[in-house]
């Protein structure tokens, strides 16, 4: 067995562990990277909104691999507040 996939087998236990804990908290977590989201873009003014868009729902879909084991997706795309991003300046 070589050193990759030694690390493997140990790394598995924890990959079980964090994909059950991101299945149980899967709401939490997807509130949490929305509200990070938008203070940022609040903080840089809208300037950065597309970029921090783009990552939320590459976050949201890793997060979404993670707690769904059986391969089930879903739209990653970033669903701004209703008050919507602060004005461009």
């Amino acid at each position: 067995m070589g050193l990759l996939d030694t690390l493997k087998a140990k790394l598995a236990p924890a990959k079980e562990k964090v994909s059950d804990f991101a299945h149980q908290h899967e709401g939490q977590i997807e509130r949490g990277l929305e509200k990070a989201a938008k203070v940022v873009d609040e903080k840089t003014r809208g300037k950065y909104s597309d970029k921090i868009h783009t990552g939320t729902g590459k976050a949201k879909g890793a997060m979404d691999r993670l707690a769904h084991k059986d391969g089930g997706t879903r739209d990653d795309t970033f669903t701004p507040p209703p008050d919507g991003p602060p004005p461009a300046s």
